[in-house]
């Protein structure tokens, strides 16, 4: 062994270190009990720098709708949203492993809103409209009527999958699996405390509010961003028109049991949505394009909780509608009394068959 250096043993083989002389502190710093303010002119590093233009973008995100639904979420609770005791094998067979297509995603999920219309499961209620969606997209795919048709079918299918997995958690009981919204929107239905209005509310709400983003990001926005927004945009008209044929539907399904219907269904939306379906589907663009341009932390984590907890409270605010006692009565035996959830489907059907509410692009 050599001599020591500066207290400490020379290993053999390994050269003795060289003194380091601290460099002298910039001046340009601005230090505050020993540490340095990263706020300061020409302290910050780039890695500082991109991290703080990412909080300052993701700060964005989150306005009074959003903050809305976040106190919601704080005053809610999940967690008492349960699965079924068991697995249904029929349904879970159905959701096992990955869509392959468009057609695929459509078919199987088609499938799966018969089985649990056969069950008298509330779950169908999102399904219905779901399904015919994708339908409708997968026709506008076919037809030419959008700018990046592959990139299109990936969306669906990526989107769709998104949906599969929730449910394939919820149904097998792994409840850390499934995100909050999806739990609020599986556990209500299946537990039967909801309207049928309310089922599919939570069904959208947990679908674009949280899963859209999230699908976004997965199946890439660049390049050609601003082609594939507008393809983005050209659902909204799609959606806009499966949303009226629901709720034709269900207008003529409440108005036996209610004086004015047209009313009633006004302040519905005021006391069931925080915002608009294209609103959402809007801040679920905005939202991907920040996880996109921004990876650096803690942004990816912070815009996975902004969705978490918005929809999570929009799920809750949901089930808390401020419509009268009476008015709620009403619609409950209109429901339970009038007909069945098979017939309530139904006419939804009825009403995308008659196109009426087909999109203009």
């Amino acid at each position: 062994m050599g001599t020591s250096y500066r207290g400490s043993k020379e290993i053999a083989g390994v050269p003795r270190p060289k003194q380091v002389i601290p460099a002298p502190r910039s001046r340009k710093c601005h230090v505050s009990h020993s540490r340095v303010d990263l706020f300061a002119p020409g302290t910050r590093t780039l890695a500082q720098e991109s991290r703080m233009a990412g909080l300052s973008t993701t700060a964005r995100l989150v306005g009074p709708t959003e903050l809305r639904a976040i106190w919601h979420a704080f005053r809610g609770d999940p967690g008492r949203f349960a699965p079924p005791p068991s697995p249904d094998p029929s349904l879970v067979e159905l959701v096992e492993t990955p869509f392959e297509s468009v057609g695929d995603a459509e078919q199987r999920l088609g499938r799966l809103e018969s089985r649990l219309r056969q069950r008298d499961d509330r779950r169908a209620v999102f399904l219905t409209i779901y399904v015919r969606m994708t339908g409708r997209v997968r026709e506008g795919i076919e037809e030419g009527r959008f700018a990046d048709p592959e990139w299109m079918r990936r969306y669906l299918v990526t989107f769709a999958d998104y949906y599969r997995r929730a449910f394939l958690a919820f149904e097998r009981g792994d409840v850390t699996a499934v995100p909050d919204p999806w739990r609020v929107a599986f556990g209500a239905a299946v537990n039967d405390e909801t309207l049928i209005m309310q089922d599919a509310f939570l069904g959208v709400n947990a679908h674009i509010n949280y899963d859209l983003a999230l699908s976004l990001e997965a199946v890439g926005i660049d390049p050609d961003r601003h082609r594939k927004y507008d393809d983005h945009r050209a659902i909204d008209a799609i959606l806009a028109g499966v949303v009226d044929a629901q709720q034709r539907a269900l207008a003529g399904l409440y108005a036996p049991g209610v004086d004015d219907v047209d009313e009633l269904f006004g302040r519905l939306d005021e006391s069931l949505t925080l915002r608009s379906m294209t609103e959402g589907r809007e801040q679920a663009w905005r939202v991907a394009a920040v996880r996109t341009d921004v990876t650096t932390p803690p942004v990816p984590s912070l815009t996975q909780w902004v969705l978490r907890a918005t929809a999570t409270g929009a799920a809750l605010f949901i089930l808390s509608p401020q419509l009268e006692p009476a008015v709620e009565a009403q619609l409950r035996r209109v429901e339970r009394e009038g007909v069945s959830l098979e017939d309530v489907l139904g006419r939804v059907e009825a009403e995308l068959e008659t196109g009426e509410s087909s999109p203009s692009f």
